[in-house]
């Protein structure tokens, strides 16, 4: 069935602000939800956290008064909407638990946009992040077992594997060769663009939780780790924030936001096994329905076009959360010693990849080796999850 946001009314914004008993959403049990659920749920968060302050960019640079106006209408039911996203997260879950979850997102979303991504070279820039993620869901969940003495299986139950990526001591590359090239607003499809706001979105907040809840761990090592990947993260985000093409208005970019929160509310309530949490995605789109009617309006006053030149005429498939285990093991077959040059991939340590790495590292071992030593002296072995047999890499296989 086919969907055109363009076509649907959703709540009108004057009936859609909801009082503190309907925003005290019970949240999911650790401990018996679907581990997707949880993925959907770290996403919207982070889609609904990059629409606020694109929104709050936004106002701070318009001059009209209605517009900051309209713009703060809106954002106050978005900023409401993410309450009720991320408040659905556990209280009893740890920190290092629902940054597990947060890395399986980054694997499993990424991994899934790769695959569908039409642009060869927008989908090499998601084959190559994909991987990076990969290890940092290694290391944090020995990490896990080491300070909290529980597996990462009972969070990622089997859907995503566990073992080496890239390694993360390879992620610290000079910042200039991570800024891709954008893709050309009236060339690409757009759904090339919703993916490009998705990862960028999601890897942007992956950033900022870890900025705020790294120096939360008492043992030095876990400190130490969020703060090298956490560093890692931030190249990401310059890593797909660039692939946006900056010559988008501001009134492109709004319509595009609001498109996109309707194709993942779409996508994620055709899929979710929770019916409560179910419930909350249809409301939210329903809500996100009149949002983009907004944002529309804005953009035929202020840009003088008409929406439809730059949005898709109906959603795309639903974007899916499920297992890419194939598809990983072949990436990390053909792809695991690539770097960047510029704004391309060579497989050479070049002379400012190096110099980056000797810097950064100063002739010690990073907290990402450090840790897998710590790990390996308590317990005699790694932390995996291999489901489907050995490494790819007979390099990384255990030993």
């Amino acid at each position: 069935m086919t969907f055109n946001p363009l076509e649907q009314r959703g709540i009108p914004l004057d009936r859609q602000l909801r009082n503190w008993r309907e925003l005290n959403v019970p949240p999911i049990d650790p401990d018996h939800c679907d581990p997707y659920t949880r993925c959907r749920i770290i996403t919207m968060n982070g889609i609904e956290v990059e629409a606020i302050m694109f929104s709050h960019q936004l106002a701070r640079n318009t001059v009209d008064p209605e517009v900051k106006r309209q713009l703060a209408q809106t954002r106050y039911i978005e900023a409401q909407q993410q309450k009720v996203v991320n408040w659905l997260l556990p209280g009893v879950s740890s920190v290092l638990e629902t940054t597990i979850a947060y890395e399986q997102v980054a694997v499993d979303l990424t991994a899934w946009v790769a695959r569908m991504e039409p642009d060869p070279y927008l989908k090499q820039a998601y084959q190559f992040g994909v991987l990076e993620d990969f290890d940092h869901l290694y290391r944090y969940a020995n990490l896990y077992e080491m300070i909290e003495h529980r597996k990462a299986e009972s969070i990622v139950e089997g859907l995503t594997e566990v073992m080496p990526g890239r390694p993360t001591k390879f992620h610290h590359r000079h910042p200039a060769d991570n800024v891709r090239d954008p893709y050309v607003k009236d060339e690409t499809s757009p759904l090339s663009k919703l993916h490009a706001l998705t990862i960028m979105s999601a890897e942007q907040q992956t950033m900022n939780f870890y900025m705020n809840t790294g120096p939360t761990y008492m043992e030095p090592i876990a400190r130490q780790l969020y703060q090298e990947i956490g560093l890692i993260e931030e190249e990401h985000v310059t890593h797909y924030e660039s692939l946006v093409d900056p010559g988008e208005t501001w009134w492109e970019q709004l319509v595009n936001h609001e498109y996109n929160e309707c194709y993942l509310y779409y996508s994620f309530m055709e899929q979710e096994s929770d019916p409560k949490v179910k419930a909350i995605w249809e409301l939210h789109l329903n809500q996100e329905l009149e949002h983009l009617h907004i944002a529309c309006d804005l953009m035929r006053r202020h840009d003088g076009r008409d929406p439809e030149s730059v949005l898709a005429p109906q959603l795309p498939d639903v974007l899916t959360f499920e297992p890419n285990k194939a598809y990983l093991r072949e990436l990390l077959d053909t792809q695991i010693d690539l770097t960047t040059l510029g704004a391309g991939y060579v497989r050479e340590a070049h002379e400012r990849f190096e110099k980056m790495q000797e810097q950064i590292h100063g002739g010690e071992a990073p907290p990402s080796e450090r840790v897998m030593t710590q790990h390996d002296e308590m317990f005699g072995r790694e932390y995996r999850v291999e489901t489907e047999g050995e490494h790819p890499d007979p390099a990384l296989r255990e030993k």
